[in-house]
This record gives structure tokens, sequence and C-alpha cells, in this order.
């Protein structure tokens, strides 16, 4: 059985120029499906798009904001008249920061919260009609965060829009399960993704791996069996609403 074969497949993964959406484009090229990248950054999104085919795969960039609900439509109107259609949607777009509470502004507020948890929302609705509307079930797939349960110090709005996605998972899967459309998330552990360089210190490192039971942060290769296994139907045609961990035992600490 080819459990993870995804041939004849379209992702659509958001933030997909990105350390960790570029790590998963190339797993999801890779095993078949072909790959549109959306994302600001075109030069960092034709990298990506030049990995995936270097792998044998078939990708696409596309130049978006994520949080502008026009820019998601044009988008699906681009992907769609590619491929003919979408199977996959990845919420990968991210962005911290490391402001004490007391000093978080409502614009820095608005910002993060529209890029980490806006934009899911309003994909979810908008490729979310295309699905629905194909009429062959599908699967999206949010990116979450460790930090969103148990919250860590000194990134409590990042840590507030992750858990948002997480809840957003759960009602979204209820939402769309009978149209046979899966809707989960991924929770990764420590990255060395761009928007938590800047916050990693020498003692927050030393905090983050005494919680760790691995020791160790994690590599973004290492993400790419768990976005392959949500993205195929044959794999996890009955896994919806699910949280899945893939964080190097963090979770499992209880202090």
């Amino acid at each position: 059985m080819n459990l993870f074969d995804l041939k004849g497949t379209t992702s659509v993964v958001l933030g997909g120029n990105g350390v960790l959406g570029g790590a998963l484009s190339e797993a999801l090229g890779a095993y078949g499906s072909r790959v549109a990248i959306v994302g600001r950054n075109m030069e960092k999104a034709e990298e990506v798009k030049q990995r995936v085919e270097a792998a044998g795969g078939e990708a696409l960039c596309v130049q978006a904001d994520v949080t502008k609900a026009e820019e998601l439509e044009q988008t699906l109107q681009t992907v769609v008249a590619w491929s003919g259609g979408i199977d996959t949607v990845v919420n990968c777009s991210g962005t911290n920061s490391a402001t004490p509470f007391m000093e978080i502004t409502m614009e820095e507020w608005d910002r993060i919260m529209d890029v980490n948890l806006k934009s899911v929302v309003l994909s979810s609705q908008i490729f979310g009609k295309q699905l629905i509307a194909q009429g062959r079930g599908g699967s999206i797939i949010n990116i979450s965060s460790v930090s969103s349960d148990p919250p860590l110090s000194r990134v409590f709005t990042y840590s507030a829009s992750k858990a948002g996605v997480n809840s957003v998972t759960k009602f979204l899967a209820r939402e769309f399960a009978p149209h046979e459309i899966r809707v989960n998330a991924i929770i990764p552990g420590f990255f060395p993704a761009e928007q938590n360089r800047k916050i990693l210190s020498e003692e927050r490192i030393a905090s983050i791996m005494s919680h760790t039971p691995m020791d160790r942060f994690g590599k973004p290769e290492e993400l790419q069996g768990a976005v392959v296994y949500l993205a195929s139907r044959s794999a996890s045609s009955f896994v919806t609403g699910t949280l899945l961990r893939v964080d190097g035992g963090f979770g499992a600490m209880t202090i």
C-alpha cells in the first residue's frame, strides 16, 4: 500500500518560503504533490521552488500577504488555474516578538495576531470553500507551537496566537468533517526558524533544553513526516482535530 503517495494532489503552503515552510514544501513535493509556495519574499520562495524541483517535484511561487483576504482569493485563482484544484492547505506563516507583556502595544499585538491567527481563519474560509466545492475532501494543516500550552515567558502575544490556532483547529475539524475535509495542527518544538532566533539567548536555550528530554533543537526535516502523514488521505483518513506534537518530548514534561 502506498500510504504516503501524494501523486495527483496539489498542496498550498502559506509561508512556504520560510525555514519550516520550505522543509514542508520539499516533503510534499518529494511525495508527489504539486506545491504552491506562498509568501511575500519571492527570492526565498524561488529557492524553495528550486529545491522541490531538484527532488523531482513540481512547484509554483505565488506572492501574497496572507493577512489580506483579497490576496488569498487571488492566490486561490492562480493555483487553481495552474493545477485544476487543491487538496492540502498548510498554514505555516508566522511571526514572533520578545516584548515584555507590559510593553506590548496594540500595533504589535495586531501584527502578530494577524499573521499567526487571522491568516489561518482567512485561508480556511477561502481555500475551504474551494475544497467543499470540489467535493473530494482534503486536508488543512495548521502549524502551532509548544508555547501554546504551556505558555512560555516573554512571548505572550505569540503564545496567545498559537493557543488560538489550536482552538481554531478543533472547531474547524468539526465544521469541515461532513465534507471529508480533515483539519489538524502540528505542534513543533524548538526549531531554528527565523522568528525565534532573536529571542534565544544562552540562558533561554539552557532553560528550554532542561525541559526537552531529547536535549536538542529539532531539525526542519524532522517535521516532514508529520506533514506528509496528515496530507495523505490513505494514511490519515480518520484523523481530524488532532494536535500532533513533534517536540522532542517537551510536551511530556510537567515541571
